[in-house]
């Protein structure tokens, strides 16, 4: 049996990269990364978009908003000194109709505001010498944006944690969490490591704090150690399409529309991946399981759990026409090609295939409100004091990885007196 001063739940790209950056802070401490598949970074971090976001969208003074500007500059810094290969193929934010060029000038100002360097506002002359097949009246051009390979970045940071001494049990999903039951024989100041985690296989770990960076499964970890369920994590689906390879040519860099205010997700883009190939979307459509990435994957509990949540109903209800507009173009490729043509009118049908799809954790409130910020917390009781919980960190926590994990280095120093 093993014991560890931290156990940190989850390695994805937000587990690890705060793993590595607490072995890095407390290097004569014991950690461990828990995590339940076989693989690192199997889910959203390896189902991501691959995008370094710039930080234009989010509200400013919001943690997204300051974490996602540093975080990019970390995250550009870190591949440097690790040779990750990434480029900087910037970002077109392209009004395609009147209407939107008001909100187009309002992201630019809230750019601005979140200190998001090089922007400008570029009109249709522009638009076409940057991307040649696009059209627009107007865009926002973020040369900072960048892609890369997150999977890669993620297992980077797991070799740094494990060269600092590190350990990481895969294949260890968290089921259970109790306090250790005193011996007599124990010296006054109790066990040194009173929580005990056990995993399903009825394996056990010792530790003295844990950290979740749970994802999909923030809530339900946060219920089993006796926190809070709220937020509850509903999965959306999100289905890319790729552009065939011999039409990856029409796309240089990442273009986007201009977000609607009162739709939650931010709509069909074109992505150019570090392989080549250009990805198209995503959707956004409920999935009926959390690690459910196909049309057709189904578990039960989770169907229930999202659907007896009053929160998604509210939700569902504001939002009705939008989710079944969604809906529809998740099943017929030409309603999904009709979003991509008001930006490259020359893409048919016949040029994209269906491509892979992630599952995005979305946190939500017992309004139906979306959680929109990272959410940080611990409980109270015996775990509860010793836990802290990344409850939602939705994109662009990866961008964010390490700015996030600095904040949290910081929270655990100032919550577990490290």
């Amino acid at each position: 049996c093993s014991a560890f001063d931290v156990a940190v739940v989850g390695a994805g790209i937000v587990g690890l990269a705060s793993a590595r950056e607490l072995v890095r802070r407390h290097p004569s401490l014991a950690f461990a990364v828990l995590e339940k598949e076989k693989e690192l970074a199997h889910h959203q971090s390896g189902h991501n978009s691959g995008v370094i976001h710039s930080g234009i969208y989010y509200k400013p003074g919001s943690l997204k908003a300051k974490l996602c500007v540093q975080g990019a500059a970390l995250c550009y810094e870190y591949c440097d000194q690790k040779g990750i290969p990434y480029k900087q193929c910037g970002k077109l934010i392209v009004a395609v109709e009147q209407d939107e060029i008001p909100r187009l000038k309002a992201l630019y100002e809230r750019g601005l505001q979140n200190n998001v360097r090089g922007l400008k506002l570029i009109g249709a002359k522009e638009i076409q010498a940057k991307e040649p097949f696009c059209r627009g009246l107007m865009a926002l051009d973020s040369p900072y944006t960048g892609i890369v390979n997150y999977k890669q970045v993620a297992q980077s940071y797991a070799e740094d944690f494990q060269e600092a001494g590190g350990t990481i049990l895969t294949d260890f999903e968290v089921t259970n969490m109790e306090m250790a039951k005193e011996s007599s024989s124990e010296s006054e100041d109790g066990l040194k490591y009173p929580v005990i985690v056990r995993n399903s296989k009825g394996e056990e770990i010792y530790c003295t704090h844990i950290v979740t960076c749970a994802g999909l499964y923030s809530d339900r970890l946060s219920e089993i150690s006796g926190c809070s369920p709220e937020p509850r994590i509903v999965p959306f689906r999100g289905d890319y399409l790729v552009l065939k390879p011999e039409k990856c040519y029409m796309v240089k860099g990442n273009i986007y529309p201009v977000p609607n205010p009162r739709f939650p997700f931010l709509g069909f883009h074109f992505t150019p991946r570090m392989d080549g190939s250009v990805w198209l979307g995503p959707n956004a459509v409920l999935a009926f399981k959390r690690e459910g990435y196909k049309l057709f994957d189904f578990s039960t509990g989770d169907f229930l759990d999202a659907v007896m949540y009053s929160g998604l109903w509210k939700l569902v209800l504001r939002n009705l026409s939008y989710g079944l507009s969604e809906m529809y173009r998740a099943c017929f490729l030409s309603a999904q090609v009709k979003q991509l043509q008001k930006f490259i009118p020359e893409v048919t049908v016949n040029d994209v295939l269906r491509g892979p799809s992630g599952v995005r954790a979305q946190a939500l409130d017992s309004d139906g409100n979306l959680v929109d910020d990272f959410v940080f917390d611990g409980g109270s009781g015996d775990i509860g004091s010793r836990i802290l919980h990344v409850r939602n960190a939705p994109s662009p926590a990866a961008t964010s990885s390490l700015a996030i994990a600095e904040m949290i280095a910081d929270e655990v120093k100032r919550r577990f007196e490290l």
